[in-house]
């Protein structure tokens, strides 16, 4: 008895240790993955410099000091230097080019959809797919559709569990209804499967928002 009730401790404490340390540690490994891949792709200090005996010398964390400083840079003569009608023409040349011009495009709406001025996947909303009752959690990217004949329709995006894929779909305006909850809570509500974004706050929240949109 006294044998069993140790191994049942046992696993007690092995699941809950596992609990804990299994999304910090896959939390820190990406991170540490990411950067490292980074870092050691875009160092350039095996181009300049060698130790005593000749070989390539690396220094830990200049990859990524250099993509900062040429962010900054970039961004410094884009605000304050680039004026639009320049760079109105340098869309222009990019669009010119076939194929690079779809992906340079996807990439740009994409990442200023998370950072730019005009952020796209701030609007959780939940869609009702069919009349059965079954909806769907996204993100409401797109309200007037009218340039394209779509009057009284939308376009919603949703983002596939575990992935960093997603689906978008055109519905009926009188489908869809804001959540009432953060646009990072619902984020983690999709991406989890539903287990994670639902968690109690400390703090009460405004009250409820939701409605047709």
């Amino acid at each position: 008895m006294r044998k069993q009730r140790t191994i049942r401790l046992f696993f007690n404490y092995l699941i809950k240790g596992t609990l804990v340390v299994l999304p910090l540690a896959g939390a820190l490994f990406l991170i540490v993955w990411i950067v490292a891949s980074v870092d050691s792709a875009l160092n350039l200090s095996s181009w300049f410099w060698e130790d005593e005996h000749g070989r390539p010398l690396y220094v830990p964390g200049l990859g990524i000091l250099t993509v900062i400083l040429i962010l900054v840079v970039v961004g410094m003569i884009f605000t304050n230097v680039v004026t639009e009608p320049i760079y109105n023409w340098f869309n222009s040349l990019i669009n010119r080019i076939p194929l690079f011009n779809t992906l340079y495009s996807s990439i740009k709406d994409f990442t200023e959809a998370f950072v730019g001025d005009a952020k796209k996947f701030n609007e959780p909303v939940m869609v009702e797919i069919n009349e059965t009752g079954f909806k769907r959690v996204g993100f409401l990217t797109q309200r007037d559709l009218s340039k394209i004949g779509l009057e009284g329709e939308v376009i919603v995006y949703f983002p596939f569990a575990y992935s960093v894929a997603g689906q978008i779909a055109i519905v009926k305006t009188e489908r869809v209804k804001r959540l009432n909850m953060t646009a990072t809570d619902a984020m983690k509500l999709v991406v989890s499967g539903g287990v994670t974004g639902l968690e109690p706050k400390a703090t009460p929240k405004p009250p409820s928002t939701t409605g047709t949109i």
